[in-house]
């Protein structure tokens, strides 16, 4: 395998995520409103906290699944078999709004583990925030289009776009946060 393949295939990790990806930054801008928890607690502890909305959630999603069908039309002509890597339409629709949405649950989960360790919104959390997304997105795929999933990140030489997109999230990640904090749009930079 050459330096070619290999950028390709980085390339194709972060292109197949990037359903994944725009959807928590996208819940920021479309957030606020009613918190999905309804400002309820669990031994005495909120559940999400006010940092998690509805609008920002469908919000989210909606941006999340969007960029995949717009990356469907992108390949479209360049491979109307497979549109790079998505696989087949209706199929292909699917994976982008499974990524979307599990990137979301993933990091829902994330703020109910937070609140339970007696974290608030923003405290730091290594790991869990900048994993939390794309842990979601890859285990909702793998429950859902199990083999969309293995097929574009576990098989042979596929495994170079999973390496590469575990590796290089949380540079992206902590990136997109700076951005965020230095627009205003949150209240920490991480």
């Amino acid at each position: 395998m050459d330096l070619t393949e290999v950028l390709l295939l980085i390339f194709l990790g972060f292109w197949l995520m990037l359903p994944a990806f725009l959807p928590n930054s996208a819940a920021v801008l479309f957030g606020g409103g009613l918190p999905m928890d309804l400002g309820k607690s669990w031994k005495g502890k909120r559940l999400l906290g006010d940092g998690k909305t509805w609008r920002g959630f469908i919000g989210g999603v909606s941006a999340g699944t969007c960029i995949g069908i717009i990356q469907l039309f992108i390949a479209y002509p360049f491979d109307a078999k497979e549109f790079w890597g998505f696989g087949p339409v209706p199929e292909a629709i699917l994976v982008v709004f499974v990524l979307a949405l599990g990137s979301l649950l993933g990091d829902l989960v994330s703020a109910f583990i937070k609140r339970r360790l007696g974290l608030e919104r923003g405290d730091k959390a290594p790991v869990l925030d900048q994993y939390n997304f794309i842990a979601g997105a890859m285990l909702l795929a793998l429950l859902i289009v199990p083999d969309w999933f293995i097929g574009a990140f576990i098989e042979g030489e596929h495994v170079i776009s999973l390496i590469a997109v575990l590796v290089i999230t949380p540079i992206l990640h902590r990136g997109v946060n700076i951005i965020g904090y230095k627009k205003g749009l949150k209240k920490v930079p991480w």
